[in-house]
Order: C-alpha cells, then sequence, then structure tokens
C-alpha cells in the first residue's frame, strides 16, 4: 500500500475506533462540566484544551466522531439503496416512467445538495433523523442516475439477451445479471459520496439542526465555538481539524478506489 494511501486508511481506522470505542481514545466524559477550568488553553491536563464550559475538547471530538460519521453513514446507505431502486426502476421501466424518472433525478440535481438538505429540515423540523432523510434525499439523484446508465448498458448486453432467450423471468434477469453488474461504481462515489454527507451533516448541525446539545457533534461544536474565537481557538480548530481530515481522507481513497476501478494505476 503506497504511503499515500496509507495514512489516510490509517486515520479512518482511528476514526472508527472513535466511533466503536471512544473510551480507548480518551478517559475524560464529554459532557462533564468544570467552570473552574473553562477555556483552558491545550497542556497536560486537556490536550485539546477546554471549552467554554470547562469541557474536555480531545473527548468532545473523539466522541463527536460517533455523530458525525454515523449521520453520513445512515444517511449514504439510505442515498445508495433508495438511488439505486430508482435508478434499476427508471432504466427497467417503460419510456413513460423512465422520462418521468430521470426529469425528477435532473430537476433534484439542479439544486445544491446542502440547499435541498436545508430545505428538506425546515419542513420535517430539526433532529437526528431528519438531518439523515434530508441528506439522504438530497444524494438520491448522483446515486440514480449513475444507475439508469449502467442499467441502459447492462440490458443490452450478450449475457441478458442470452438469458432472456432462455427464457429466464424478469425478475430473475434482474437480480442474477442486471443488478450485479450495475454496482460495480457504487462502493467509488459512496466513499466520495460519505465525505459530502458529513460536511452536509456538520453543516445542518452547525444550524443548530441537528444533534441538540449537550450532545457531542463536531457541526455543533463549532456553532458554540463561534463566540470564542477571539479567546479560545482551540475550541474550535480541533472539531474544524477533524472534519476536515475526514474529508480529505476519505476522498483519498475514494480517487483511489476509482483509479482501481477504471484500471488506472496512477
Amino acid at each position: 500500500m503506497p504511503v499515500r494511501l496509507l495514512l489516510p486508511v490509517a486515520f479512518l481506522v482511528l476514526l472508527a475506533v472513535a466511533v466503536a470505542a471512544p473510551g480507548l481514545l480518551t478517559g475524560a466524559d464529554p459532557l462533564a462540566a468544570d467552570p473552574l477550568t473553562a477555556l483552558a488553553p491545550p497542556g497536560s491536563g486537556h490536550w485539546f484544551g477546554s471549552d467554554h464550559l470547562g469541557r474536555d475538547v480531545l473527548a468532545r471530538v473523539v466522541y463527536g466522531a460517533r455523530h458525525s460519521i454515523s449521520i453520513g453513514v445512515a444517511a449514504t446507505v439510505l442515498a445508495v439503496t433508495s438511488g439505486v431502486l430508482l435508478g434499476l426502476a427508471a432504466g427497467l421501466s417503460p419510456k413513460w416512467l423512465d422520462e418521468a424518472l430521470a426529469r425528477s433525478f435532473d430537476v433534484l440535481s439542479t439544486l445544491p445538495e446542502l440547499l435541498l438538505a436545508l430545505l428538506i429540515v425546515a419542513i420535517t423540523g430539526p433532529g437526528t433523523g431528519n438531518v439523515i432523510f434530508a441528506i439522504a434525499v438530497a444524494q438520491i439523484p448522483s446515486y440514480a442516475r449513475m444507475i439508469r446508465a449502467q442499467t441502459f448498458v447492462v440490458r443490452r448486453s450478450g449475457y441478458v439477451e442470452q438469458a432472456v432467450t432462455l427464457g429466464r423471468s424478469r425478475p430473475a434477469i434482474t437480480a442474477g445479471h442486471v443488478l450485479p453488474n450495475v454496482l460495480g461504481p457504487i462502493p467509488v462515489l459512496a466513499t466520495i459520496g460519505l465525505g459530502q454527507a458529513i460536511i452536509a451533516s456538520s453543516g445542518l448541525s452547525f444550524l443548530g439542526m441537528g444533534p441538540q446539545p449537550p450532545a457531542a457533534e463536531w457541526g455543533a461544536m463549532l456553532s458554540e465555538a463561534r463566540n470564542y474565537l477571539r479567546v479560545a481557538w482551540w475550541e474550535a480548530l480541533f472539531p474544524g481539524v477533524a472534519i476536515t481530515l475526514t474529508v480529505a481522507c476519505l476522498t483519498v481513497v475514494g480517487r483511489r478506489l476509482q483509479h482501481r476501478f477504471e484500471g488506472r494505476t496512477q
């Protein structure tokens, strides 16, 4: 594994540990406030400093990974599942239904994902579940359009035509031949899409629409820290760095997967 890929993968493994067992990375309570140590700079007592309530920033960044990444993963899984089903439906349906679905994908794709997610949350209300739903809906068109295009290619392939000639049923052909052969690009898109979902979830949480205080979540931490930038830069720096590194590492890994999928070595 190249060094330029080893470091991002190692960081993502560290994030997985933070999500699954944050207690292995820090023994501090992310919700424990201590007014006597409020706004303490990074040091031996608090490696990332403390926030305006005296809570340990390192602990909040570590435990915040569970919220931020779980929201991103849940939204991505929902978007991929829905996108695959809708893309298959469009690619295998009569022309009139395909046109209706395709135009719907195009209309939704004209809106920036974060703006569309913000609009949906404004309608459904704040909360973790609504944020997941909103981000998933915003990402569905990109997966659906790709699956639709792949379906058109696969349904005209020789092995599908041979299966039709042999008298196999339409559901059997879809499940046995079409679906497995249209899913190739999904891991690439989902890896990059996960980074976009994490950015969207952090942005919505920054606006107060995600997990509510005192829950530790990277976007919410940035929102709380914005009033203390002059006196406690570390309160905003470390959750911001966590978001940036997570998205950057996911993008690097996603691009590497894309190169392998396309048969490129660089």
